[in-house]
């Protein structure tokens, strides 16, 4: 049996799934344009290795429990929210960055967010995001054939985990280019008040969504 159909139907799907705009893509933006590329590329790191986590407990089963138990869905939904609302009153607390000559920056007198701290965050918003939970039910339960070994979906969750991880740090690496960072930057906190108000939204949309 040739398994390569259906890996082309899961690249696909995940292609549009990973570049559609959500927590991720938010998380990223703003610590490439705050914080600079090796941080904003830590931060894509943990978003990868996030995706391992979902496809690991779609495998074993646990995903099924999730879909068909609404309080525990409704459970992760709300800490989703709350955790984005903790990154959101964050950033609009920002303070303007200061521009130097050479664009690398930190907010005033802001602390550089450490390796662990960037990829930890980077973790946990992919990992409570809801929409992913969905997108990987949905994937293991329709796309992928129950007759396909297991092997096969470890390697297609591996695939997954690489592919958002290099997207996330291609998307870091435009995103520090000196033109756009510079550019972004000298929008100062307004730019991060935009990012607060963003995820603040998304958290909104995760309650009235989980409760509807």
């Amino acid at each position: 049996m040739s398994f390569w159909p259906e890996f082309l139907v899961i690249a696909a799907a995940h292609l549009l799934a990973v570049a559609s705009p959500g927590p991720d893509f938010a998380i990223v933006l703003r610590y490439a344009v705050r914080y600079g590329r090796k941080t904003a590329v830590y931060a894509s790191l943990g978003i990868g290795a996030a995706i391992l986590l979902h496809v690991s407990y779609s495998l074993i089963g646990i995903g099924v429990l999730i879909k068909t138990t609404p309080w525990l869905f409704q459970l992760l939904s709300v800490a989703a929210a709350l955790y984005l609302i903790y990154l959101g009153q964050g950033a609009i607390r920002a303070q303007a960055p200061k521009l130097g000559a050479t664009a690398d920056v930190t907010a005033g007198n802001e602390q550089l967010p450490s390796a662990k701290k960037a990829f930890s965050t980077g973790f946990i918003t992919n990992g409570l995001n809801p929409k992913a939970t969905l997108f990987f039910l949905s994937l293991f339960a329709v796309v992928i054939s129950a007759q396909t070994p297991l092997l096969f979906k470890a390697i297609y969750g591996l695939y997954m985990a690489a592919m958002t991880a290099v997207w996330f740090c291609m998307l870091s690496y435009l995103l520090t280019q000196q033109r756009i960072r510079h550019f972004l930057l000298s929008k100062g906190f307004w730019f991060d008040r935009l990012m607060g108000v963003l995820l603040l939204l998304l958290a909104g949309h995760l309650l009235i969504s989980s409760f509807s």
